[in-house]
């Protein structure tokens, strides 16, 4: 089962980010008008996540055990609060 949530269009209206929960991982796309990345980072690999709340939009940013932190901006407080829960429940059962 996958679970996508997508940041807000108000501010990136061409190329909004994405994060994609699967059953063994998190995929990270940051996406631009012209390319992008992709990171996937297995449950078991997390180490951390933290949420960064602006006036309306939040940073979600995951620290995995053995790489540099993936920081994606732009989601609802709301829709940053759930990736955060979902992960940490993973998180716990793996």
């Amino acid at each position: 089962m996958e679970e996508i949530f997508k940041a807000s269009r108000w501010k990136d209206t061409f190329a909004p980010d994405e994060v994609i929960l699967s059953d063994t991982g998190v995929t990270f796309k940051i996406n631009e008008i012209i390319g992008g990345s992709e990171n996937f980072v297995f449950y078991k690999d997390i180490s951390g996540i933290e949420i960064d709340k602006g006036l309306l939009f939040a940073t979600i940013k995951v620290i995995p055990r053995a790489r540099q932190e993936i920081v994606i901006e732009n989601f609802t407080k709301d829709d940053a609060e759930k990736i955060k829960a979902i992960i940490l429940s993973k998180v716990q059962l793996s």
